[in-house]
């Protein structure tokens, strides 16, 4: 009876240990995992906010050669 209890309790043990043991490497990997793709995403934001700024000094440098276009005209047709 004694062998049988200590041999249950070992395995037991031995369950609990290897258990443990799979639930924290896949824990690690998970983390890995995710600071990685938060890396990525931060990559990408920065992307998009470069690009938001480029578009938002594209939009002024538009409206400036417009402005500067309707003044060479009305010198154009002043000049006429």
């Amino acid at each position: 009876m004694t062998t049988e209890l200590l041999v249950a309790l070992l395995s037991l043990a031995g369950t609990f240990i290897g258990s443990l043991a799979g639930i924290l490497t896949a824990n690690k990997l998970t983390n890995y995992r995710i600071e990685q793709l938060e890396k990525k995403v931060e990559k990408h934001n920065q992307v998009i906010e470069r690009v938001y700024d480029l578009e938002e000094k594209d939009a002024v440098e538009n409206e400036t050669l417009k402005s500067i276009k309707r003044r060479i005209d009305n010198l154009e047709e002043y000049h006429k």
